[in-house]
């Protein structure tokens, strides 16, 4: 297994970084049950402001019982168990007892509603739920229509009829749940995740066993993590963000996980005053968080111990980039990488950050941008960004579970398509555009809605934007901005020209948006993504001749 070294340049790494995860590998028995019991793992602090320490002790002796007590329960090998537990403890707990029983968890978000519930039961066909109790009466509307479920686990609460109590089943178990020549490991299936589905139904995304190993490119490198250190990456468990930034590659790298286990809307200066509190070390949010960052007054909040900060998920323009590097004297190293992977590309802390670039190839990740035909495109050029596949590529994913037609439609001829589009510099930095259904084809430019998006929200008066492309007589299509305004403004002519102004000077004049529509608030996944498609559907409504 990997061990954390200090890197001069990224031609460096290449040369001496070689991600790696030893035969037979189980997070569960291979890295957690190794600790030292006393060492800090986690620290929580919960919705109303009470934090609590949990060493590894804690975890390997809940994760073993919790086994036991599944395993008494029927569950087994290869069953799949729905988790919707917020960012409570018992999420680490669960998650670390089902790889030592070899049953595939599936980390929900807390925002599915009933109908949510009941087709992903039914379509994965899940036979178990852990979830809060908060979350129980979703669960129990949805029971009747889901046949193949026999087993669900309730945290917190009096459960109900039919319903088992997390922690006296916990109570009840054994303290031991031994490894034996059955326990899956290495290429064994171990979890899924479902995409956020942008475009249609999510698909379940399969890992296996050695998925954990290639976070420690996400812990040790990208964010920067040494022994001791804690970090923060604010997300939901119910996706694969959270793994990446609370779990695997942080305990890989002797770090602390903290979890801020917040409830409702987000408030910008509540995190500020938690990360100050709680003295984080290093620090990963999408890029919208550090856009409500930057407009508090961070002065205000002692913010010393903080020495490495990263962000994923979406574009950072450059306004928010340079914001947050003057009032903190640090930049912010941005990441890319899908569900389907582990982190792919990025900046690291011996790179100069480009700001709006989300870096260069991970080693272990062998990426070429191809055009339509499968070609490589030449520097400057946009391209697919694809990961060479004729050998095994540790992190990424074994197939959408259930569906080979949707793995063959991007697993073939050797590649790996994310269906992301990006260019590369002169220095080999790659740019992100979009996806590639996303891409807005105008008077024979190619314009990616990121980059749109980004100046937009440099604007004072935009939180948020869509960009997408509506039909165009002459043009074929036009650039449409889809926006949602700060307190205080109010959509009109005058902010229309404003704005147009604003992204000419950022952009090439031809990216400006020629249509900008006001709106509430933006059609997105419950993880938080824009729909698109959903916006581009209604502007076809509205604006094809």
């Amino acid at each position: 297994m990997n061990t954390k070294e200090d890197y001069s340049s990224y031609e460096d790494l290449l040369e001496r970084y070689r991600p790696a995860c030893p035969d037979g590998f189980n997070f569960s028995y291979d890295v957690l049950d190794a600790k030292d019991p006393g060492q800090t793992a986690l620290i929580h602090v919960d919705d109303a402001g009470i934090r609590r320490e949990y060493d590894f002790g804690f975890f390997q002796d809940t994760s073993k019982r919790l086994a036991d007590a599944l395993t008494r329960r029927g569950i087994k090998r290869g069953d799949r168990i729905m988790l919707i537990l917020y960012r409570r403890v018992e999420y680490w707990t669960a998650m670390l007892a089902l790889h030592r029983i070899g049953a595939l968890p599936i980390p929900s978000p807390s925002l599915l509603t009933t109908k949510d519930i009941t087709q992903r039961v039914n379509y994965a066909n899940i036979c178990g739920i852990i979830c809060e109790d908060s979350i129980t009466e979703r669960v129990e509307a949805a029971r009747a229509d889901c046949p193949s479920l026999r087993l669900m686990v309730q945290v917190d609460g009096t459960p109900g009829e039919g319903w088992v109590d997390y922690e006296a089943i916990l109570a009840e178990a054994a303290p031991a749940f031994p490894r034996t020549a059955e326990t899956p490991c290495g290429d064994d299936p171990m979890v899924i995740f479902f995409s956020s589905g942008t475009t249609g139904l999510p698909k379940m995304v399969l890992h296996n066993f050695n998925y954990p190993c290639s976070h420690f490119s996400t812990g040790a490198l990208w964010h920067d993590l040494c022994p001791g250190d804690i970090h923060l990456t604010l997300s939901d468990t119910g996706w694969a963000k959270s793994v990446w930034g609370k779990f695997y590659g942080q305990w890989l790298a002797d770090a602390v996980v903290f979890v801020w286990d917040f409830r409702g809307k987000f408030e910008a200066d509540a995190l500020l005053r938690i990360m100050s509190e709680n003295k984080i070390s290093t620090f990963c949010a999408p890029p919208t968080v550090y856009r409500f960052l930057v407009r508090e007054d961070l002065s205000r909040h002692d913010l010393s111990s903080l020495r490495h900060c990263t962000t994923a998920g979406e574009l950072l323009n450059d306004s928010v980039f340079h914001a947050w590097e003057k009032a903190l004297g640090m930049p912010i190293y941005e990441g890319y990488g899908q569900t389907e992977t582990t982190l792919q590309v990025a900046t690291f802390k011996f790179m100069k950050p480009k700001p709006g670039s989300i870096g260069k190839p991970v080693p272990g990740w062998d990426i070429v941008l191809l055009d339509e035909t499968g070609t490589p495109v030449p520097q400057g050029e946009e391209g697919e960004i694809c990961i060479r596949i004729d050998k095994p590529v540790l992190g990424l994913f074994d197939s959408y579970m259930d569906e080979p037609e949707k793995t063959a439609s991007v697993k073939f001829d050797g590649w790996y398509h994310t269906g992301d589009k990006a260019w590369a510099d002169e220095d080999g930095f790659l740019w992100f555009m979009g996806r590639t259904d996303d891409l807005i084809k105008s008077s024979g430019y190619r314009i990616g809605p990121f980059e749109v998006e980004s100046a937009l929200v440099a604007h004072d008066a935009v939180i948020e934007a869509a960009v997408t492309g509506v039909p165009d007589d002459v043009r074929g299509q036009v650039v449409k901005a889809t926006v949602v305004l700060s307190a205080g403004y109010e959509g009109s002519e005058e902010l229309t020209k404003t704005l147009q102004a604003f992204v000419r000077e950022l952009t090439a004049p031809y990216k400006y948006p020629r249509i900008i529509e006001y709106v509430a608030d933006l059609p997105k996944t419950i993880s938080g993504k824009i729909k698109r498609k959903e916006i581009r559907e209604a502007d076809l409504k509205k604006y094809a001749k």
